[in-house]
């Protein structure tokens, strides 16, 4: 049957990339399709420090081009399409990509991953990853002893506060417990009612762009100013790329994250699994996410092994 997988790996990352390399390993035909980032997340990151096996750390892109070849040396395939339509409700299951052509699997494995909400202002996409970031648990580490922001006001926001929190009104959405630990810290200041209006940088003798300041507007008057900044940590939220499992797989109406069964990766439909930041808003991590691709893959391997 042309275009026919026995495994199917809807996303990239750390998560799809290991369910490829698990599945391929186990005589599996597969195929990824890497979607409008290929490689996830972590292309967009510098350095990753954190993911075990790097000593000296690792570019981002890099990475995940290793993960890629790993798993293609077991005779995974990539494709560089996106899934927009999925029809699960009979057996072999039919994926449709932006081009029109019809794929279809035994098996699917869902990686779409998730992306961090952002602010929209100027600078934000030219200064990500040079001292704009969306995560600081994998970025905090780069900012001891500087001066941080952070931009938000519910748990994310909390959570991942160092110094100055930045929300653009006096009520916060975040648990009462986080926001008084937070309030209670010597460390951590606020600037209510304002928001980021700009990011403001300068280009270092390296040739490597610096974020050196911000330009915050005051929400309610509308006037501007200017602070000093080594970073800034954008921490509004994230948001699951599940749209096209809408009505299909069960996930979380309010948060729009996939949900598994127990400790699996299966979904409610026999046959779909879902690993990776579609339906893990807690961890986020690149080394959770692949060893939630890890389970997809085995889980998958034997639900084939059974009913195939």
């Amino acid at each position: 049957m042309a275009n026919h997988y026995q495994v199917i790996i809807i996303g990239s990352g750390p998560a799809g990339f290991t369910a490829a390399l698990y599945a391929s390993r186990a005589r599996l035909q597969v195929a990824v399709f890497e979607g409008t980032q290929p490689g996830g997340q972590l292309t967009i990151t510098t350095e990753v420090e954190n993911y075990p096996g790097f000593e000296h750390g690792i570019m981002g892109p890099e990475m995940m081009e290793v993960f890629r070849k790993q798993a293609q040396r077991f005779g995974s395939v990539s494709i560089f399409e996106t899934i927009e339509k999925v029809d699960f409700s009979e057996r072999p299951f039919k994926m449709v990509s932006e081009r029109g052509t019809e794929y279809t699997a035994d098996a699917v494995i869902i990686s779409t991953g998730a992306q961090a909400k952002l602010l929209g202002s100027t600078g934000e996409q030219e200064y990500m990853g040079y001292g704009v970031s969306a995560c600081a648990t994998c970025d905090g580490f780069f900012f001891r002893n500087q001066v941080v922001y952070v931009v938000g006001g519910g748990d994310t926001a909390m959570e991942e506060a160092k110094v100055i929190i930045i929300h653009r009104r006096e009520e916060f959405r975040s648990s009462k417990i986080m926001l008084e630990r937070c309030q209670s810290n010597p460390k951590i200041e606020f600037i209510l009612n304002a928001e980021v209006d700009e990011y403001i940088g300068e280009v270092q003798l390296n040739g490597i762009r610096k974020l050196v300041r911000l330009r915050l507007k005051n929400t309610q008057n509308g006037e501007t100013w200017e602070v000093p900044a080594d970073g800034c940590f954008v921490a509004i939220g994230h948001k699951p790329n599940t749209d096209i499992f809408r009505n299909v797989i069960d996930m979380d109406e309010a948060t729009g994250y996939l949900v598994t069964k127990g400790k699996s990766t299966y979904t409610n439909i026999e046959g779909v699994f879902a690993c990776g930041d579609a339906q893990d808003s807690v961890y986020r991590q690149a080394v959770t996410a692949a060893g939630s691709g890890c389970m997809a893959a085995i889980d998958a391997e034997r639900w084939l092994e059974a009913h195939h």
